[in-house]
């Protein structure tokens, strides 16, 4: 049985493994691996993930994590940019675990802490050409809002209500 916790010290390389894993298989056709690479050792390190996980603040909520058995299997994250304002900043799963609810109980969790912090709204950016994520949220009611580029490749921002 899957359940969401907050994530502490035990959970880093289990996040790591993920987020890593996670990006590879999303990402390894949107991006050049050069910078796939870049990207992956910039913010899934086991350094920064470690002082991700040792801090919780209104703008960074820590990572929380789907574990099986003690196993990390999904990790996620997000904050507030604005007093009503949340946004999801990572939400990413085993890529051989899709399909089972975990990036639902993830994003709930993500809300739920949003909601504390007295959030209506919430928001996320997600990569052009992102097949696993764009349906995701847009079947959790995000919408689309804006089209940006960054680093040579288009950002998508949704949007929904909370």
């Amino acid at each position: 049985m899957i359940h969401v916790i907050k994530a502490n010290p035990s959970h880093v390389d289990g996040i790591v493994k993920v987020c890593t894993e996670a990006n590879r298989a999303t990402y390894g056709e949107i991006y050049t691996k050069d910078y796939l690479e870049s990207i992956i050792k910039e913010f899934y390190s086991p350094d920064q993930i470690l002082k991700e996980v040792s801090r919780s603040t209104r703008e960074w909520g820590g990572y929380f994590v789907a574990l099986d058995n003690g196993k990390v299997v999904g990790a996620g994250g997000g904050g507030m940019t604005s007093l009503e304002v949340g946004e999801i900043y990572v939400l990413y799963l085993d890529p051989s675990r899709r399909n089972e609810g975990i990036g639902t109980l993830l994003l709930n969790s993500i809300t739920a802490q949003q909601k504390n912090f007295n959030a209506t709204e919430q928001w996320l950016s997600v990569q052009k050409g992102n097949h696993k994520g764009i349906p995701f949220y847009e079947s959790k009611g995000f919408e689309l809002q804006s089209e940006e580029l960054s680093d040579g490749y288009v950002s998508l921002r949704y949007k929904r209500k909370i």
